[in-house]
């Protein structure tokens, strides 16, 4: 039996973009044929609200769409052809595995569209250049606070407000949404608020502000 394309070792590929997008540009693929099956009655309208994300975080789901979109997909799509190709596909591990990785590719695609569409690119220039306060905490801040009470009085912290799709926790990535960005939302510098710990309320007071 001739010998197919491997789902498993795959070369380095830079990710190709398409031109013209620009960050504040709703985002539509319509020029894939995958699209064109997406009906818009199969979205989840729960999430059909304003996705706030930063400029940084809205080109990483770009180009991870990009990625499925021009790389992925096809590689797995050739795959599958192969497979299929090959006869009995009830035992066919390639074909069955490649339906498989094809349908997670879609539902990928799908929710990325999904976010994209609903973006909202949060671009604090005019704070990161000083023309506007940059003392105040809005959604993309760096925020460097310390504790006032508890076991952790005194101890300093430093978390950035970001968007849902964008949260790392080891990095001090939190979402907008989250119980501590709620509550320094707007504060300024020297200010002191009151934030929700899992182990009670906690008085905290904000040291710096950042726009990087």
């Amino acid at each position: 039996m001739e010998k197919g394309p491997s789902l498993s070792t795959r070369p380095q590929y830079e990710v190709v973009r398409l031109a013209g997008i620009e960050p504040t540009t709703p985002w539509f693929v319509a020029k894939y044929s995958i699209q064109l099956s997406y009906s818009r009655n199969s979205h989840n309208y729960a999430m059909e609200e304003k996705n706030y994300i930063t400029p940084a975080g809205h080109e990483r789901i770009k180009c991870e769409l990009l990625q499925l979109l021009n790389l992925d997909r096809p590689e797995v799509v050739k795959v599958v052809h192969w497979a299929a190709s090959n006869g009995d596909r009830s035992e066919n591990g390639d074909y069955i595995y490649g339906k498989k990785r094809l349908r997670e590719i879609d539902r990928r695609i799908r929710f990325l569209n999904q976010r994209l569409e609903f973006a909202v690119v949060v671009d604090n220039g005019a704070r990161k250049s000083g023309e506007s306060d940059a003392t105040q905490v809005f959604f993309g801040a760096t925020v460097t606070y310390s504790n006032l009470e508890g076991v952790d009085c005194g101890k300093e912290t430093t978390i950035t407000i970001v968007g849902v799709d964008e949260v790392d926790l080891d990095q001090g990535y939190v979402s907008w949404v989250s119980p501590i960005a709620k509550a320094l939302i707007k504060a300024r510098i020297g200010d002191c608020v009151k934030i929700q710990t899992p182990t009670g309320p906690t008085e905290i007071e904000i040291l710096d502000v950042e726009y990087r």
